[in-house]
């Protein structure tokens, strides 16, 4: 029989299948690759996958603690479970941050309710087993930004292959669009993302949680079309060796710049700012970075980018200075003021 397809998963799956794995390979010392995989509901490929990731988990980062699992391709051995899963002892900060943090995504919108439920139980086993130390927990608490209520009904979709409506920020056109979009996977880099199929592009877009302004679940069923997943390990963006080389100097209030954008290097300088340098296949696209940083920020070479960023600012001036620009300016100030009376 030709082996199925591996589908989309997102890293919330992908964790509660393996939490569950450690549990059923410990009491089944020896079992065969196809039966796991069989009763996971999962191909063998992905299996191995998961497989792949375990020796690097465990109860600290020293050898010894680390999980010692291996597979010959036939059958799978865990060699220390007796070491790795005795029970720990929590310590009280251990407690009070893990109890704040249960608390906190038990209250986010759009979490399933199934999960909501099993989250209480847990934590009220916790806190039974914290003692004490659950007390100073009750005394704080966490909100989450509106990312944590995106998150949630981005991985529903997910988990339900449904397709999301959303309003999104793009900062490097400044302007808000309206997309249907396929998810496909969550990631984190730095910032938390949805990997999907954009409709409107009809094109694989990476969308940042935290830039999504609206977001709605349609009826639609999700069906992105099969693609090669990235390796997204060295970040969401990986210019070439031989794509050309932009310097731009940032004042401190520039310094956002090297969150942004992946760069090679990012020098301080005397006054506070940077000197950041990065690799870009379109270095004429700076240019609107050039504009938005104004005072707080400079293109230094190429000269002939740094030229035409000049060019762009003056152009730009001298639009303001112009009669109509001048009126539309005035007018917006009387608004100001009268709604302001």
């Amino acid at each position: 029989m030709p082996a199925r397809p591996a589908r989309p998963t997102n890293a919330i799956d992908q964790t509660r299948r393996m939490l569950s794995l450690v549990t059923y390979l410990r009491e089944r010392p020896g079992a065969r690759v196809g039966d796991v995989a069989r009763a996971f509901g999962i191909s063998e490929d992905e299996l191995i996958s998961d497989l792949d990731v375990l020796p690097l988990c465990g109860t600290s980062f020293r050898g010894g603690d680390l999980l010692d699992i291996d597979t010959d391709g036939e059958r799978i051995w865990w060699h220390n479970p007796d070491d790795v899963a005795a029970p720990l002892r929590m310590a009280a900060d251990e407690a009070t941050a893990l109890l704040v943090a249960a608390r906190a995504v038990s209250t986010l919108p759009g979490l399933r309710e199934g999960d909501r439920q099993a989250l209480l139980r847990a934590t009220a086993k916790v806190e039974a087993a914290a003692g004490e130390a659950a007390g100073a927990s009750a005394r704080l608490s966490v909100t989450f930004e509106s990312e944590g209520g995106v998150f949630a009904d981005v991985d529903r979709a997910i988990a339900e292959r449904r397709r999301l409506w959303i309003r999104y920020y793009s900062p490097s056109r400044d302007e808000l669009s309206e997309r249907e979009i396929d998810p496909i996977r969550l990631v984190s880099v730095g910032h938390t993302y949805v990997e999907a199929w954009c409709r409107r592009s009809e094109a694989r877009r990476t969308f940042r949680l935290d830039r999504v302004a609206e977001i709605r679940i349609l009826d639609e069923p999700s069906a992105p079309p099969e693609i090669e997943l990235r390796d997204l390990s060295e970040g969401l963006v990986q210019p070439a060796a031989e794509d050309p080389e932009v310097i731009v100097e940032v004042g401190p209030a520039g310094r956002w710049v090297a969150e942004y954008y992946p760069h090679d290097s990012a020098v301080d300088l005397p006054d506070g700012g940077l000197r950041i340098t990065l690799r870009t296949p379109d270095p004429a696209s700076l240019r609107r970075l050039a504009l938005r940083l104004g005072g707080d920020g400079r293109i230094v070479a190429p000269p002939e980018l740094a030229d035409s960023a000049r060019r762009a600012a003056r152009e730009a001036l001298a639009a303001y200075d112009a009669p109509e620009a001048r009126a539309e300016v005035r007018d917006a100030a009387d608004e100001r003021r009268e709604q302001q009376l």
